[in-house]
């Protein structure tokens, strides 16, 4: 198979959450409240709806900006914070902007490969606007020819029409295609319409062929694939 593109995942796949900046938001917090703050994915859920993420999904990153102040104003109050809500939401925003993610530590090394022997490189994830900057920020600008976010489309993965955002944006068919995500259900969908998908799983909890725990694998099997042609 000669492949022409390669899709990413951010989440968990790209990036993680950078422990430093989450640790400096719960003491921000704590300090304020004088009790301990934690964030499960339910209390998160919870607060977006407080803060207003619309149904929709958020379409410009003036919108998305507006909705994070907001989404911190309601985890002060949510905590029993009273005074100076606004400012104090503001300060957490403009300390976690753009710069809440970390790479792992193959990222680079995967995309140098991926970029020197041709390939289209694109990232397709659940999220919002600010997709394309959150990488920028990082320093992956000159990897990535496009960035699909669920937001923009309409529709969340595994939804084909995501995924064929996606391959439309770059010109390649899905059977051109490999495709990486950590959450196997959303490599599933990409594989059900045609690309070769495969589940990142970092701690390494393997069920099947496409599951694999770093994304030099990907690499080995490209180049396994180029030998056996």
């Amino acid at each position: 198979m000669k492949y022409k593109a390669i899709y990413f995942d951010r989440d968990n796949t790209l990036t993680h959450a950078n422990p430093h900046k989450i640790k400096w938001r719960d003491k921000m917090i704590e300090s304020l409240s004088g009790k301990k703050f934690e964030l499960n994915y339910d209390k998160m859920l919870d607060l977006f709806c407080k803060a207003g993420y619309p149904k929709g999904g958020l379409k410009t990153v003036d919108e998305e900006i507006e909705f994070w102040k907001r989404y911190y104003q309601c985890i002060l109050i949510e905590e029993g914070i009273k005074d100076k809500i606004e400012e104090r939401a503001n300060l957490i925003f403009q300390e976690l902007w753009l710069k809440d993610r970390i790479l792992f530590p193959e990222v680079i090394e995967v995309l140098e490969y991926f970029k020197n022997n041709g390939y289209k490189i694109g990232v397709i994830s659940d999220t919002s606007p600010s997709l394309e900057l959150t990488l920028k920020a990082l320093g992956l600008s000159e990897y990535f020819d496009c960035y699909i976010c669920s937001d923009l489309v309409g529709v969340m993965k595994p939804d084909p029409k995501i995924y064929q955002e996606a391959l439309d944006k770059l010109g390649v068919a899905a059977e051109e295609s490999i495709y990486v995500d950590d959450y196997d259900v959303e490599a599933d969908g990409a594989r059900n319409i045609g690309f070769t998908s495969f589940h990142i799983d970092r701690k390494n909890k393997f069920k099947d062929q496409w599951d694999i725990y770093t994304l030099k694998e990907i690499v080995y099997y490209v180049k396994r694939n180029k030998m056996g042609n």
